[in-house]
């Protein structure tokens, strides 16, 4: 078996096709056909049932979800070698989701600079989904998100848990009540989530905290990002639950009230097990992390 087989395997088991895989693979179909009749004689097993659509035996799906790992981590392990082999002038890539920006991120950034000057440092705006899909291909160093998950390849850590807080409009009803409300209070209120997408998100969490709390939320409007939804909160449309670090945002038009609950929102830092980098050695110290596994 070699990655030619893995790889011819996995398409046309995933189109349930041969054409379909022949097109997607640019190859013609009865070559394609014949390595795949060689893979199972190799194995001494039928990995595919040839009806229309074409589906997997149970060896089949075996082979299919272990080849999709594999083909997976040697397209990591040739990504990370050209980087590494081609990179000219150091450079170190930071994900970030946008909140973590109104929060300590930027203070650490800017010390990472002043300690490495000759790097070039950059910033890349995504969801925390989609950091995870950039360090496993060494697109980023390391990422700063708001999930709790785990993974088998990735470092994550909690760098400090943000307290929440409401968004209103400057003329709620809200504001004249002189105390903290709970989640409770905000029932009737619509709610503005963000992100809309990718799921699961930040919004995911907001509805998690309502849950908890008991409350069922009256959701209003799913949007891109949180500053859609405090120019949406400012417009009236509804309200907002956000990290309270969104304060500094300065909008005259919102304001924030802090909640009488213990929710918060996590700010993650995540990087590769194995990476060894010293950069990525630097920015976890001044993050005040160390370099082990939570």
């Amino acid at each position: 078996m070699d990655l030619r087989h893995l790889r011819y395997f996995t398409t046309v088991a995933a189109e349930g096709s041969f054409s379909r895989a022949a097109e997607k693979l640019n190859i013609a179909q009865p070559p394609l056909s014949r390595q795949i009749q060689q893979l199972e004689e190799e194995l001494g097993v039928r990995l595919l049932d040839r009806g229309r659509p074409i589906t997997m035996t149970e060896a089949g799906r075996y082979l299919f979800d272990q080849g999709l790992q594999v083909l997976q981590r040697v397209e990591e392990m040739r990504s990370m070698t050209t980087r590494i082999g081609k990179r000219m002038v150091l450079q170190f890539n930071i994900g970030f989701v946008a909140s973590t920006l109104y929060d300590t991120l930027p203070e650490l950034i800017r010390d990472f600079r002043i300690q490495v000057p000759d790097v070039e440092v950059q910033l890349l705006e995504m969801t925390t989904l989609e950091q995870i899909s950039a360090l496993k291909d060494g697109r980023i160093d390391v990422g700063f998100g708001r999930l709790r998950f785990d993974d088998d390849a990735l470092v994550r850590a909690v760098l400090r848990e943000e307290g929440l807080c409401v968004a209103v409009g400057a003329t709620h009803a809200l504001l004249k009540q002189g105390s903290k409300p709970k989640l409770a209070d905000l029932e009737a209120e619509p709610l503005i989530l963000y992100p809309k997408a990718p799921r699961p998100s930040y919004a995911d969490q907001v509805l998690a905290f309502y849950r908890e709390a008991g409350v069922t939320p009256r959701i209003g409007m799913e949007v891109r990002d949180v500053q859609t939804a405090l120019g949406l909160v400012a417009s009236g449309v509804g309200i907002c639950v956000v990290p309270a670090s969104v304060r500094r945002f300065g909008r005259d038009d919102v304001h924030f009230l802090e909640l009488d609950e213990a929710f918060s929102s996590p700010i993650i830092v995540s990087y590769r097990k194995n990476d060894t980098s010293p950069l990525l050695r630097q920015i976890i110290a001044l993050a005040g992390l160390g370099q082990s596994s939570p």
